[in-house]
């Protein structure tokens, strides 16, 4: 508990972004280098052409915003200006590390967000073009950001587990849902020409867009996934860009840093991809399973987005059966050896993946399969063993089982039989007795052919080990006796 205390008491916390355009102007001239763990979003060119429409104020002041009536206060020609004026007024940042510096002016930025956002949502203004831009500056300039380190980053503390962390939430969520909000209405809105929009909603905007998925607060994950979903469906230029951005993610993650907050979003993302990919499937999205959602089983910290990961994996045989041998064998190439979480997690994505799977596909990587399965079943962590067991209440995985028992059934019997004789945990002994008397009912005379070739090796491995015993109690009695001579000799 004290740990924990102490990490959060170093972390870093949000940055006042009141002078993010200065300090982003002065970078290149400078010779500062920019670690990564900064994680900084360096605003677009466009949010920077902009910035000479934000209101100014003194150095060290606090910023000023201007009061502006309502929309149902101005004549209808006079909207668009006065929409203008008041995204001007939303691109004010303010410090929200001190809550009562600035509170009025905070409520009527909240304020005149809450109302841009009912202006888009009913669509009672048309936007123009300029308009168009300035919004999407106006939402740049509020959420490209430097987050705060993540707290394994520049803390001096151990590293954890990341599933004991607690979620950090960001101080200045009240102002930046609404700017993702006011974005989300822009980009599902029907009067929003994707034509127009594709020049401000660019491969830039949308590449910042994923970066920011790093951040540590679930919220605005929540949001990102959410928009970057309604991005890749309104914007099909955008969309292999966006595919191969999300690949680039996985494999830094994968083969290089293993701590991402955002995965599991974006294979929430993916799995409803996945689910509109045509048939014939491309090679490019069968490369993808191979290079990056089977690897993704490897990670550590893979229980944190395994049911996302399980989901995708299971659509990709839903829509191609053929492809169930590949991702089997890629299971298998994973799997853990000494995690005992981590393999039930495994267990349970191979029922749902056999469960899809066809008679032919099925019999190409059995044998490797139920060798891996046999180990499961005397394992001696009582859950392992536990959900390999429960495979045999699915009628599916039965009936496959079933067509191959004169293979299958030889490689798993040694498993079972241990089992019965010894295992520890009692329902672990009571599921075993289940499955071996289905194996008796399905087939009496393999079973006894198994069992006969079962007690065969039993003896012939207690033979060996007597004659590997007599060896040895031999060699004993040889030194004894020369070391007896030897005394004698002296003597």
């Amino acid at each position: 508990m004290f740990t924990k205390i102490m990490k959060r008491g170093n972390r870093k916390g949000p940055k006042s972004e009141a002078a993010e355009p200065a300090a982003a102007a002065a970078v290149p001239g400078s010779n500062v280098t920019v670690n990564h763990a900064s994680r900084t979003a360096v605003p677009s060119s466009g949010a920077a052409a902009g910035a000479h429409h934000l209101p100014t104020s003194p150095a060290g002041a606090a910023p000023q915003i201007e009061s502006l009536p309502l929309f149902r206060d101005v004549p209808i020609a006079e909207r668009q200006a006065l929409f203008l004026r008041k995204l001007q007024i939303c691109a004010v940042i303010f410090d929200f590390s001190d809550t009562l510096k600035s509170a009025r002016e905070k409520e009527m930025k909240r304020q005149t967000l809450s109302e841009l956002v009912d202006v888009v949502q009913s669509s009672s203004i048309r936007l123009g073009e300029s308009v168009q831009e300035e919004l999407v500056r106006t939402v740049a300039v509020n959420i490209f950001r430097c987050l705060p380190p993540a707290s394994h980053e520049n803390t001096g503390s151990e590293v954890t587990d990341p599933e004991e962390e607690d979620p950090y939430l960001d101080p200045a969520w009240p102002h930046l849902q609404l700017v993702y909000e006011l974005l989300l209405r822009y980009v599902i809105s029907s009067d929003t020409d994707t034509k127009v929009a594709k020049r401000y909603i660019d491969h830039s905007f949308v590449l910042r867009i994923l970066d920011l998925l790093e951040s540590e607060d679930p919220r605005e994950r929540e949001y990102l996934k959410t928009i970057l979903h309604r991005i890749y469906g309104k914007f099909m230029v955008h969309r292999p860009f966006i595919r191969k951005a999300i690949n680039n993610i996985f494999y830094r993650f994968i083969f290089e840093t293993e701590r991402h907050s955002g995965i599991g979003e974006l294979l929430e993302i993916l799995g409803s991809i996945i689910n509109g990919f045509a048939l014939p499937m491309k090679e490019e999205h069968k490369l993808f399973l191979v290079r990056a959602l089977i690897p993704l089983h490897k990670p550590k910290p893979v229980g944190m987005y395994h049911q996302q990961l399980s989901y995708c994996i299971v659509q990709f045989v839903e829509k191609d059966y053929k492809l169930a041998d590949t991702i089997i064998r890629g299971l298998l190439k994973y799997w853990p050896v000494t995690n005992c979480q981590k393999e039930v997690l495994f267990l349970g994505e191979l029922e749902e993946v056999l469960e899809a799977t066809q008679p032919a596909e099925f019999q190409r990587c059995m044998v490797p399969l139920f060798k891996q399965i046999s180990h499961c079943l005397s394992s001696s962590h009582f859950q392992v063993a536990e959900r390999s067991l429960f495979l045999w209440n699915n009628d599916h995985i039965v009936s496959l089982i079933a067509q191959n028992r004169s293979v299958i059934f030889p490689i798993i019997f040694e498993a079972l039989e241990k089992n019965m004789q010894g295992h520890w945990n009692q329902a672990v002994h009571g599921l075993t007795a289940n499955v071996r008397k289905m194996f008796l009912d399905m087939d009496s005379e393999l079973f006894e052919a198994c069992q006969l070739q079962y007690i065969e090796k039993e003896e012939n491995a207690k033979s060996l080990e007597e004659q590997r015993e007599s060896a040895w109690r031999r060699l004993e009695a040889i030194i004894e006796a020369k070391d007896g001579e030897d005394m004698v000799v002296a003597n």
